[in-house]
């Protein structure tokens, strides 16, 4: 296995290890966090600007945001890397479809999205792997469609070895600052709308960036 999968490996391993447990303890974070109801309010608001349709939702876990979006009349769907958050996701929402998948080989034909959410998904991908998923995002949305990022603020990393109640993990947090994913947006093709930072249940600092892709390619 060549060190650019290992990552991978070990963050599917990790998340299907925790999955019953992810879903349980993170399902009503959304009620304390009316911050990010609002940004994801404006996102949906962003969708239907541009005409509605599909709207993917990549490092879905349980399938949470996704079932969220859709309450908010977005035609949403889930994509993880995990195959056990895909199952979790499909027991707690038998509405929206989930299918396992990579955002660095994202499963999504050209043009075809009107929207892609990205929440406290990026966060273990590394730094040399960001440009890769976001020229996928760029790649799937169509002219003018909005890209939403849920992210730690800060900087460097750390190896998270327990979590969602003691289970083992192995995986990287990477923090990062909006100056950070500028450069990295702005080559991919996309306009940044907005930066926002907050304290909140999803994050004692999280950042949500609001951008959109560009008209021509990157």
């Amino acid at each position: 296995m060549s060190t650019d999968d290992n990552w991978l490996t070990a963050t599917r391993i990790s998340y299907d290890t925790v999955a019953a447990s992810y879903a349980d303890q993170v399902r009503h974070l959304l009620d304390e966090t009316p911050g990010e109801r609002a940004v994801l309010a404006l996102f949906a608001d962003r969708v239907r600007a541009v005409g509605g349709g599909p709207v993917a939702d990549v490092g879905c876990g349980s399938g949470r945001m996704t079932a969220h979006l859709r309450g908010l009349g977005v035609d949403a769907f889930g994509i993880d890397l995990s195959p056990g958050m895909v199952t979790v996701a499909r027991r707690d929402h038998p509405g929206p479809h989930f299918a396992v998948g990579s955002m660095t080989a994202l499963p999504v034909a050209d043009g075809s999205l009107v929207g892609l959410l990205a929440w406290y998904s990026l966060i273990h991908v590394p730094d040399a792997e960001v440009p890769v998923a976001l020229h996928h995002f760029h790649r799937a949305l169509r002219p003018g469609a909005p890209l939403l990022l849920g992210y730690h603020v800060g900087d460097g990393t750390r190896l998270k070895t327990e979590g969602y109640g003691g289970h083992p993990m192995h995986v990287h947090v990477h923090r990062r600052t909006p100056s950070r994913l500028t450069p990295w947006l702005t080559a991919a093709g996309f306009t940044i709308e907005s930066h926002r930072t907050l304290a909140s249940a999803e994050s004692p600092r999280g950042g949500l960036t609001l951008a959109r892709r560009g008209t021509c390619a990157p």
